[in-house]
């Protein structure tokens, strides 16, 4: 296993007109292996995983704390992207709560930047900001609303994950090259340095990016919308730090009137974005002199720095028109594309792999039917329609193509400078948040559908804890959530269905000095009532995604059996 990255270096850097300028960062490199079916063992698996990306690693990640053996294919043999040193940076809270699950928050809290304020500026003029941790999506989780860190961080802490838990066989330089459906299994051809071979599995969840070869061999349709409009990225260390919020520019005057982003990541190194022109070349726009120049129009002629990485790029929106075709799934890029704007595409594919892997896990132990998997397509895919909306308004907004585009931005800039009440509708970004699968079939109660944040709890073996370790302690199955009396026959009735449903009840109260015929959590502000929106006697379905399935007031033993059937999707 590599080193721990908690002192990773930098390439060594090269001078250019008195700037420093350095290569992308030193990745690790795990070496090949050659698998069993090359010498001749015949492989059969229950989840191939293919792309060892955010996604694939969060998915592989959890179906090993799941306990499903799970083999994952990749055909190169490091992390993050070679030549790409930011690529993703801003990790959101619903990301960062199941991280906490996967055990590395930890090291990416020591390793991030966490950050709530953002100030968004129209030449020199704030015209809008916020603080997250005011607002109440975000006021009440363990984890802060934002961690900022570059992408191959958290894909590094990830595998590290994996091997520690020793049950994913993850295989470096295994190219998918066929696919071949069967009636029970996928029969999946791979190409290896050491010569082709093919193995079966049940399950296929494809995480292999934007250019996924699964998704051409099967021909699954794809609608995809492309953007004119190309930024170039640059990461820079300062000697004198600027604030570590997050600031946006709708006019920067030093970027000739178009946009800039400015957030801070991991190794005191800035992630700046500046849009360019319509017209601009990409590669001489990021010519380490341009940027140098660019970075004194800023920050002053004495500032002093050293250029990291710097990088074109542009975007498209993407979408395909189903997430499932018979065994295998998509997710992340390979599912969905979309601009980069309110860091939407990330922390999507995480949640991706955190709404498949509980169902999926599910069928494979038989405490579900195969139908259950069908919600991943129904809740996932209009979760990424919804995030190509959000990201595709904010395109308009910075670079409105139409007249009448052009004509309202440069009214709600001009408005927001003065009133408040325009300033809500500047728009640099929606932050990703998570999707509410209001219109899921497996929705049973009150606020079906609903994401909970990761409420601070006293657990059952009076450990202070939340949901995250709740969701531990009761190995992953459905939370019910007591807060109406249990007396010895709703008791009993209660363990009956732990023994029929892949459920673990508990009693919610606010103090220790109740007694409770069953496993007793305490919720002492009332964070936890608040959250799933109870008021008097109910029993709550939390699913293992820390979704809310619903809210049943006073329901009995029958009813939360009927509900459990259709959260499972047996009836």
């Amino acid at each position: 296993m590599p080193e721990d990255p908690a002192v990773l270096p930098v390439a060594p850097v090269t001078k250019v007109a008195g700037v420093t300028t350095g290569g992308a960062y030193e990745l690790p490199v795990y070496p090949f292996v050659a698998p069993a079916e090359l010498r001749g063992k015949i492989g059969r698996h229950a989840v191939v995983v293919i792309g060892a990306g955010l996604a694939g690693l969060t998915a592989a990640c959890d179906l090993a704390l799941h306990g499903v053996p799970v083999v994952v294919i990749d055909e190169d043999n490091t992390v993050g992207v070679r030549g790409a040193s930011s690529r993703g940076i801003c990790y959101a809270q619903k990301s960062l709560e199941i991280f906490k699950r996967l055990g590395i928050f930890e090291r990416i809290a020591a390793r991030g930047i966490s950050w709530s304020v953002g100030r968004t500026l129209a030449g020199t003029e704030e015209v809008f900001s916020f603080d997250l941790k005011s607002l109440p999506n975000f006021d009440a989780s363990e984890q802060p609303p934002f961690i900022n860190l570059q992408q191959f961080y958290i894909e590094w802490f990830l595998v590290d994950r994996v091997y520690d838990l020793g049950t994913v066989d993850l295989r470096w330089k295994n190219k998918l090259v066929g696919c071949e459906e069967r009636r029970d299994a996928i029969a999946l051809q791979i190409e290896t340095p050491a010569g082709r071979y093919e193995m079966q599995t049940q399950w296929v969840i494809d995480c292999s990016g934007s250019h996924s070869p699964l998704r051409a061999i099967l021909n699954v349709p794809v609608q995809t919308e492309h953007v004119v409009d190309r930024w170039c990225i640059s990461d820079v260390r300062f000697r004198t730090h600027p604030p570590a919020e997050r600031w946006t520019w709708i006019h920067a005057p030093f970027n000739d009137d178009r946009a800039v982003w400015q957030h801070l990541m991991g190794d005191d190194v800035w992630r700046l974005d500046y849009q360019m022109a319509p017209d601009a070349d990409p590669e001489e726009f990021s010519q380490p002199a341009i940027v140098a120049d660019r970075l004194r129009r800023q920050f002053g002629a004495d500032i002093e720095y050293e250029l990291v990485w710097i990088g074109p790029y542009a975007y498209r929106s993407q979408c395909l028109e189903t997430f499932r075709v018979g065994r295998v799934f998509f997710a992340g890029d390979a599912a969905h594309v979309m601009s980069p704007f309110g860091a939407r595409g990330g922390n999507s594919g995480i949640q991706d792999a955190d709404n498949l892997v509980w169902k999926l896990a599910l069928v494979l132990e038989g405490k579900a039917p195969e139908r259950l998997l069908d919600s991943y397509d129904a809740e996932r895919r209009p979760a990424a329609h919804q995030n190509i909306r959000i990201t595709t308004r904010t395109a308009r907004f910075l670079s409105p193509q139409a007249p009448v585009d052009r004509i309202l931005r440069d009214a709600v800039v001009s408005l927001a400078r003065e009133y408040p009440f325009a300033r809500g509708f500047v728009n640099t970004g929606r932050l990703s948040a998570p999707t509410h699968y209001v219109d899921s079939p497996l929705n049973v109660g009150v606020g079906g559908g609903r994401s909970v944040q990761n409420i601070a709890l006293t657990l059952p073996d009076g450990q202070r804890g939340d949901l995250v370790a709740l969701m531990e302690y009761a190995a992953y199955r459905v939370l019910g959530l007591i807060t109406q009396p249990i007396d010895r026959y709703f008791a009993q009735a209660l363990e009956l269905l732990e023994e029929r449903y892949p459920v673990r009840f508990f009693r919610v109260q606010s103090t220790a000095g109740e007694t409770s015929a069953f496993p007793t959590i305490i919720d002492a502000d009332d964070r936890l009532g608040a959250e799933l929106g109870t008021d008097g006697a109910s029993t709550c379905l939390l699913r293992p995604d820390l979704h809310l399935a619903g809210s049943l007031d006073g329901a009995g033993a029958p009813d939360i059996e009927r509900a459990l059937r259709k959260l499972l999707a047996q009836t």
